[in-house]
């Protein structure tokens, strides 16, 4: 029983950490918390679903196409909302504030478009026959969502710490003025930071669309809450600590609905957060050092 608990966790954990490597990596880079991260995850969900149903594709093309899709829509917020408040040395309060415009602009739209009535993906979209491996159960879907939300995250801090651009973002990080001086093209790197941002979010509304099996305008907010907790608890901007405590995140909320009930589900995973933070205010990894400008 544990065992199976432990692959539920395991899956749940990597959704949240995907999302919040989108939502860290725009903060670590452009210094903003995008609050619009949330909103950009359940359009990713939605155009997943559409593709796939309006089109008969399978899931990879709906992940394929969310990926892109988000991507683009993440360009298409920085170039509109975030690039003219960098040109105007907005104080980060009003970034803040113009993501939340954002968000209820699409949530919104999204309404509009298709209702406030659960959507689901096409059956037979993944597998739910289930398999055992040593001995504990594990269904396609879940298979699936560990496997790429690894690769993913993999590939994401490969190329932060071995390559050329992930030097340079590393370089913005720190100081877009000197990164800019020392002839980084920092706005490019804005642009391909809110890309790779979005398009995470996007593949981890699609996971869990298909994980609780429903899709709605408003599904993006509880997923926000988490995404601010994990990157807190992990330390701002720090892409190690969101996949720590995406997964930390997702092991309390499935072992406390085990073993203790649905009704406290947040409340003990929110709980035992706050204990950590306790012990380390500035997170898992956190230095609470300040940006220079």
């Amino acid at each position: 029983m544990l065992d199976q608990q432990l692959v539920n966790a395991l899956s749940l954990g990597c959704v949240y950490a995907l999302f919040a490597l989108g939502f860290t990596l725009i903060f670590g880079v452009l210094g903003v918390i995008n609050l619009s991260h949330g909103a950009v995850f359940m359009v990713g969900a939605y155009a997943a679903e559409q593709f796939m149903s309006r089109l008969n594709m399978p899931l990879a093309g709906g992940l394929l196409f969310a990926f892109v899709f988000c991507g683009l829509l993440g360009l298409v917020i920085d170039v509109l909302v975030l690039r003219p408040l960098r040109k105007r040395n907005a104080p980060h309060l009003v970034p803040m504030i113009a993501t939340i415009g954002v968000a209820i602009i699409l949530n919104n739209g999204v309404q509009g478009m298709f209702g406030a009535q659960n959507r689901r993906f096409p059956d037979g979209s993944v597998s739910s026959e289930p398999m055992t491996l040593a001995g504990v159960h594990v269904t396609g879907l879940e298979l699936g969502i560990i496997l790429l939300s690894f690769v993913l995250m993999a590939v994401l801090m490969l190329a932060l710490k071995r390559t050329q651009l992930g030097r340079a973002l590393r370089a913005i990080a720190e100081s877009p003025k000197a990164a800019y001086l020392v002839g980084v093209n920092v706005e490019g790197l804005f642009y391909l930071t809110s890309f790779a941002a979005a398009a995470l979010g996007g593949v981890a509304g699609v996971l869990i669309g298909l994980y609780s099996n429903a899709v709605f305008p408003l599904m993006g907010q509880p997923m926000l809450h988490k995404g601010i907790a994990v990157i807190i608890l992990g330390g701002m901007g720090d892409i190690r600590g969101a996949m720590l405590g995406g997964l930390f995140l997702g092991f309390a909320e499935v072992l406390s609905v085990a073993y203790i009930g649905s009704n406290m589900r947040d409340a003990v995973a929110f709980g035992l957060l706050f204990l950590v933070l306790l012990a380390r205010p500035k997170g898992l990894f956190g230095t609470l050092q300040e940006r220079k400008v």
